[in-house]
């Protein structure tokens, strides 16, 4: 079963912060094999929705107000660790992100970053591409808006 939490960046506990920095440096770096710098000055604008399974954050996404990214609210960082993928936690994480842009910021205009593969996943969750496929740190992404 997984806990959600939502905590600003001064809210994380040190602990929170190393665990989730670790989650994303191990997939997005070490599994996709992208030399980027993750830790780009972002984070202590975001708010950041933590997904705990037995005490390990398992996913992970960072939520921007608009203007804070892109003009539109944002999700970025999904994130969910490999040996948890079979049990569906990126569209909890997901619908959890949503929830907090309306929520947090009484908004339901989001656009986010998504990688080319994952298209399907995110127009399941109600997300449309627009423009043209570009590379990311060497990967291929489209933007994508859910109105």
């Amino acid at each position: 079963m997984l806990t959600i939490k939502t905590k600003y960046f001064n809210e994380l506990t040190t602990t929170e912060l190393y665990d989730l920095l670790q989650l994303r440096s191990a997939v997005f770096v070490v599994e996709q094999d992208c030399v980027y710098q993750d830790l780009d000055g972002k984070d202590k604008d975001a708010l950041h929705i933590i997904g705990v399974k037995n005490k390990t954050i398992v996913a992970y996404t960072r939520v921007f107000k608009p203007s804070d990214y892109f003009n539109e609210a944002s999700i970025g960082r999904v994130v969910v660790a490999h040996n948890e993928r079979q049990h569906k936690y990126g569209y909890e994480i997901m619908n959890r992100s949503i929830k907090a842009v309306k929520d947090f910021f009484n908004e339901t205009t989001i656009k986010l970053s998504a990688q080319t593969y994952l298209k399907q996943f995110y127009n399941n969750l109600g997300f449309i591409e627009e423009g043209e496929e570009y590379l990311e740190d060497g990967i291929p992404h489209i933007v994508m808006v859910k109105k």
